[in-house]
């Protein structure tokens, strides 16, 4: 599958570690860039009658700004600008992944891991620095009987540190197996041609459609743990 398949643009190494600026790179910028060029250029005005990009810019904006809201309180606001940018830059890879011939970033599990990672260490620090060492106490359930708490302590330690593999797989696995479904029906409607290829290529459209949708729903999902995880850090509830 040539459209997973990593190139490098420009050689760089290190001695024995290899910094190439890679297709995945360049997409990577892009990204950065279109969603800069959304968010500052377009608010550049700030026109009373928001034109058609600030208003998709105004949007993002109060859209992040409800759910971290909602989710972790006022507290959690201050918060806001790397939850939004999360979802920002997830969303503008998974939708400039849909364009012919580019490159889907979010399909590789080592970028969608790295985010997670991310995540993961700073709300980690962020527990601990906000309770301490009473941070611990994720992982102790109240009201438990004495003899179980060893078991749970354990469950409730795998869980938490499952974290950053379940965020990184469920986006990189989604944008995969929807790519991966799309070169498949390609093929067959190359394969068919003109007499049989109108099933694969009316499956195509529909996936192609439902590819847009989840390009969203990846991102909003990204950003609703992120701040669920927030949440847990600044309120705890065990």
């Amino acid at each position: 599958m040539h459209q997973f398949e990593i190139v490098r643009l420009i050689e760089m190494k290190f001695g024995t570690l290899d910094v190439s600026f890679t297709n995945s790179s360049l997409w990577m910028v892009i990204a950065v860039l279109a969603v800069s060029a959304l968010t500052i250029l377009s608010m550049s005005g700030r026109a009373m009658v928001p034109g058609r990009m600030q208003s998709i810019a105004e949007m993002s904006y109060e859209f992040v700004a409800g759910m971290v809201r909602d989710v972790t309180g006022p507290e959690g606001m201050r918060y806001f600008p790397f939850v939004f940018t999360l979802f920002m830059f997830i969303l503008a890879c998974n939708l400039l992944g849909m364009i012919p011939y580019s490159f889907t970033v979010t399909s590789h599990i080592i970028v969608t891991f790295a985010l997670a990672a991310v995540v993961f260490v700073g709300v980690t620090v962020l527990g601990f620095v906000k309770n301490g060492a009473g941070y611990l106490r994720m992982f102790v359930p109240g009201g438990l009987p004495v003899w179980l708490l060893p078991l749970m302590v354990v469950i409730e330690l795998i869980s938490y540190l499952s974290r950053p593999v379940t965020l990184a797989l469920r986006l990189f696995a989604n944008m995969m197996a929807g790519h991966t479904m799309l070169k498949v029906m390609a093929g067959f409607v190359i394969a068919l041609g003109w007499v049989g290829g109108w099933a694969p290529m009316a499956a195509m459209v529909g996936i192609t459609a439902l590819e847009f949708l989840i390009a969203f729903l990846q991102a909003y999902v990204f950003a609703i743990l992120t701040c669920i995880y927030l949440n847990d850090a600044l309120h705890m509830h065990h």
